[in-house]
């Protein structure tokens, strides 16, 4: 039996997985609506919440090591963060799309709720 202790691999390296997770979490504050595909989205959810609960608590060398773009940075403690300050969690939502044609992977848009 497979056993997934480590989380979703996605079928990258640990080192691309990690890259992707950043740009997909610096995609999503930036935009506030990311479409990716499922298994992405499930794997990006607790990584940005957590993200997004060291910006609430003030954290700032927490998210700084994975939030790179300074505009992103800003916006996460300046707009983000003020308006999740009395939320306890739940800062994401996944909706599922239609598959997509190529492929037939499923698809879905993470957004960051209002």
């Amino acid at each position: 039996m497979i056993k997934t202790y480590g989380g979703r691999r996605l079928g990258v390296t640990g080192t691309h997985r990690r890259a992707m997770m950043r740009n997909m979490a610096t995609s999503l504050f930036l935009h506030e609506k990311l479409t990716t595909t499922i298994a992405k989205a499930k794997t990006l959810r607790p990584y940005a919440e957590k993200l997004i609960t060291h910006a609430v608590h003030g954290k700032h060398f927490l998210v700084r090591r994975h939030v790179q773009d300074k505009k992103v940075f800003k916006k996460l403690f300046e707009i983000l963060a003020p308006r999740y300050a009395k939320r306890p969690g739940g800062y994401t939502r996944i909706v599922r799309l239609l598959p997509r044609s190529g492929d037939n992977a499923s698809r879905g848009v993470i957004t960051l709720v209002t």
